[in-house]
């Protein structure tokens, strides 16, 4: 079944929103100073896995394992929020123990200094009953709120062992907690790690024989936070991955991608994948990027495709681009166009546009 873009929106937003948000200090570590209302300790990591075994098989009751990883500055994150845009937005203080569990941690505000990014991000676990049950990340300068519990600073952890540590909680369908899965939480941990380790597990993650869920999953990273290198990854998604849905939502990705490049890439699917979905998939995200690239590669689609459902979807495109732009186009469609699908299609978004234009638009052809 064809997912149409709001289904696609509404599965990624909800990643999109558990991350960045930050104010953290330019070049500021991480360290145990961010934790309040909590029971620190710390100890030395020689291997992450034989580290969080041995506290896991220790605790009797829950405890927070914390430590530091590289992130890409100008990355944002606090609570695990995600507003890549507003880099100069409060943060407060993040309460781990909250029971709100619409996002990995939940944040109260405070009165705050607007800050620089931060090049570190504190990486988070959960262990509950001999097990992890939740992986976050925040900002270095975030206050973390432990809510009474003890919390072990790990020192020493390579990024590398900590990204191949959260690789198998990506691949364990079985680690879920109460709302989202670990799975999840792991992958977006994953992809703020600042190293090359990172690049190679997320590649492995989208190769042809990895289940259609992770390459739709980590597609979404790859444009969200993984610049170039993520780049090049979802180029070849788009071109190679036998999936039609998961190209739909690489389409997706690369609207996500702040990389200049991924608007051409986006204006290729539009034109050249081999299935109208796709085809129609990139034309929605294409009109929400807007510009004179996006306009042409629109109006093309709905003057040359061969598919009268893509031609359908450019017209929506169109409806989706600044006024100015589209409803213009919109009016010289339903006045010239030959198919009266899309005719029809282009009346019904002026109609519902509810702008002057249309509207004049519609009392000419009534007067007629």
């Amino acid at each position: 079944m064809s997912a149409n873009p709001s289904t696609i929106a509404s599965r990624f937003l909800p990643s999109l929103l558990l991350f960045w948000l930050t104010l953290a200090v330019n070049a500021v570590r991480a360290d145990q100073s961010q934790f309040v209302n909590v029971k620190m300790e710390t100890r030395a990591s020689q291997s992450m896995q034989s580290t969080v075994s041995q506290i896991a098989n220790e605790s009797t009751q829950p405890v927070w394992l914390a430590y530091e990883v590289p992130s890409f500055a100008g990355d944002n994150s606090c609570c695990g929020t995600y507003n890549r845009e507003d880099r100069q937005s409060d943060c407060g203080i993040c309460n781990l123990e909250h029971e709100h569990r619409d996002s990995i941690l939940d944040r109260s505000f405070s009165k705050t200094l607007k800050l620089e990014a931060s090049s570190q991000l504190t990486a988070l676990l959960r262990i509950d009953q001999k097990h992890v049950m939740r992986i976050g990340i925040a900002s270095a300068n975030c206050t973390l709120d432990a809510g009474g519990l003890r919390v072990v600073w790990l020192t020493g952890v390579k990024p590398e062992d900590s990204v191949n540590f959260l690789a198998q909680y990506v691949k364990d369908e079985d680690h879920r907690d109460d709302g989202e899965s670990l799975r999840a939480q792991a992958l977006m941990a994953i992809a703020q790690h600042a190293d090359p380790s990172a690049d190679r597990v997320l590649a492995s993650f989208v190769a042809a024989d990895q289940p259609t869920w992770l390459r739709e999953k980590t597609s979404f990273w790859l444009g969200a936070s993984r610049g170039k290198s993520g780049l090049t990854l979802l180029e070849k998604m788009a071109k190679d991955d036998s999936s039609s849905e998961v190209r739909a939502k690489v389409a997706f990705a690369l609207f996500v991608s702040h990389e200049s490049a991924a608007v051409d890439d986006i204006i290729r699917m539009a034109k050249d994948d081999p299935v109208a979905h796709v085809r129609g998939q990139a034309l929605f995200w294409l009109a929400q990027k807007a510009g004179q690239k996006a306009s042409a590669t629109i109006t093309g689609a709905i003057q040359d495709d061969p598919d009268t459902e893509v031609k359908k979807k450019a017209v929506f495109a169109l409806s989706q681009m600044p006024k100015d732009e589209g409803i213009p186009k919109l009016i010289q469609i339903a006045q010239t166009n030959k198919n009266s699908e899309v005719r029809k299609q282009a009346m019904f978004w002026l109609g519902q546009s509810q702008d002057p234009r249309a509207v004049a638009f519609f009392e000419k052809i009534l007067s007629q």
